[in-house]
């Protein structure tokens, strides 16, 4: 009988070299090849563990994922577990288990960035401050160095479903092709759907379009799709009104992308500010990073930080008109300085027109902030609501929510290549603001577009010229 060799998959047997071995042991169905975490498996955990109705009558038929679910999702007894039992273990999120083979010179964080890609740093840094993470069993930080044989639980929540619902949300459509869709974002809608809100969210909105509006047809680009993100470019903030544009194809998605990524796209923004920017026009080329404390309500927030977390960001602003409401700090403002420091001006209002040349996480709000002028209204970066006048406490306020509109988006088309430009017209909420900044005396604006700008106040409160 012949003898077999059995294969020794350790070294090369042409080199007699040793292959570098796996850092980790597969531990479940959870973790693919690579040892990284396979979201649709994640998915299908979170679906088996959800509880599902008794039907006494009729056994339930067995669901279509349950003979692949991974047998570390968790479980609950449904006949008798109370309301709040079923509700916990329906938001219980199954737990992955990393076990190590070796010593790594690598963070805790940074090792999850690796094995869990459909979530940021700052996301799996919360999920670690959130004590969603132990190493051996005890309680870790998101700098805990790892060794071999340690052995690391996660409570990881699902990614997002992929499979997005479609919404009749109606939808300002600037211009649509069988490539690209671009938009006038309306404020207070997201754009993609997250972990807290899966409904309500321009990609659902689209979705409808598609099927039931466009004349084009055609659907969101794949691209992104298993972070429920298809087709999204770009991001405006939640408050931020005005242009957004979304590929209808993998091709368009990528060459767009790729003009963003090498900063040949033009975006410029208009922007009410407190305080007057000293001088009226200049350069913010400062990095910008997470915000050093993980408490709740720090952690969501961008800095200014000079260190390896830190990321250029570069911002051109020029002053566009300079008002002041004549109020005084006392129940308008905080007294006293802002959190860099500089001092507040209490009722003093700049119309600012912003030209991006990065596209940083909240940069304006960040840059605005630092150099002491806060967006109105955006309490996360020390913004308070103004009321339009002192004398009249029953004015209304003068802005309610951030102070931001996306005005102007440009960039070549990815498949004619030919160049296309966008304005987005000032948005109702933000006209009757400057309306009402206006009419304040001692109001000084330009009459023409300062050298580098593009508008003035007048345009803003006029019909926008044709794209």
């Amino acid at each position: 009988m012949p003898r077999f060799n059995r294969k020794d998959n350790s070294t090369n047997r042409s080199t007699g070299k040793r292959l570098p071995q796996p850092d980790t042991f597969k531990t479940s169905d959870l973790i693919a090849s690579g040892g990284k975490v396979d979201p649709d498996a994640l998915l299908r955990a979170a679906r088996a563990a959800a509880p599902q109705p008794q039907q006494p009558q009729q056994p339930a038929a067995p669901d279509a994922d349950a003979d692949t679910a991974p047998t570390d999702a968790p479980e609950v007894d449904t006949e008798t577990a109370g309301d709040e039992d079923l509700a916990a273990a329906a938001q219980r999120p199954p737990t992955v288990t990393f076990r190590l083979t070796r010593d790594l010179d690598k963070r805790l964080d940074k090792y999850l960035t690796d094995r869990i890609t459909f979530m940021s740093r700052a996301q799996l840094q919360r999920l670690i401050d959130d004590q969603q993470v132990t190493v051996n069993g005890r309680k870790a930080k998101a700098s805990t160095r790892l060794r071999a044989q340690d052995v690391v639980h996660v409570n990881l929540p699902p990614p997002p479903s992929s499979e997005l619902p479609e919404q009749d949300i109606p939808l300002n459509v600037m211009y649509e092709d069988q490539h690209i869709i671009v938009l006038n974002k309306s404020p207070d809608i997201i754009v993609h759907p997250a972990r807290s809100e899966l409904s309500g969210t321009l990609i659902n909105a689209l979705a409808f379009h598609f099927k039931h509006r466009s004349t084009t047809g055609g659907e969101l680009s794949h691209v992104g799709s298993e972070f429920a993100r298809p087709g999204v470019i770009h991001r405006l903030d939640r408050q931020t009104s005005g242009c957004i544009v979304f590929a209808k194809s993998e091709e368009a998605h990528w060459k767009v992308a790729h003009q963003f990524e090498h900063r040949t796209v033009e975006k410029r923004y208009v922007a009410l500010v407190h305080g007057h920017p000293e001088p009226e026009a200049g350069t913010i080329d400062l990095p910008i990073g997470p915000h050093p404390s993980r408490l709740k309500g720090y952690r969501e927030m961008q800095v200014v930080r000079h260190d390896h977390l830190g990321k250029p960001a570069l911002t051109f602003y020029r002053t566009l008109g300079r008002y002041d409401l004549n109020l005084t700090s006392s129940g308008t403002a905080p007294p006293g300085r802002s959190p860099t420091g500089h001092p507040r001006q209490a009722g003093r209002v700049a119309l600012v027109e912003i030209e991006l040349k990065t596209g940083r996480t909240h940069q304006i709000r960040v840059h605005c902030t630092h150099n002491g002028w806060p967006l109105l209204a955006d309490d996360m970066y020390s913004g308070v609501v103004l009321p339009a006048a002192s004398s009249d406490a029953a004015s209304p306020p003068l802005c309610t929510r951030v102070a931001l509109h996306a005005c102007i988006l440009a960039f070549r088309h990815p498949i004619t290549q030919q160049p296309l430009r966008f304005i987005a017209p000032f948005p109702a909420d933000l006209r009757a603001a400057l309306a009402r900044l206006r009419a304040a005396p001692g109001t000084v604006e330009a009459t023409t577009p300062p050298p580098g700008a593009m508008l003035t106040a007048a345009d803003l409160l006029s019909d926008p010229p044709a794209a």
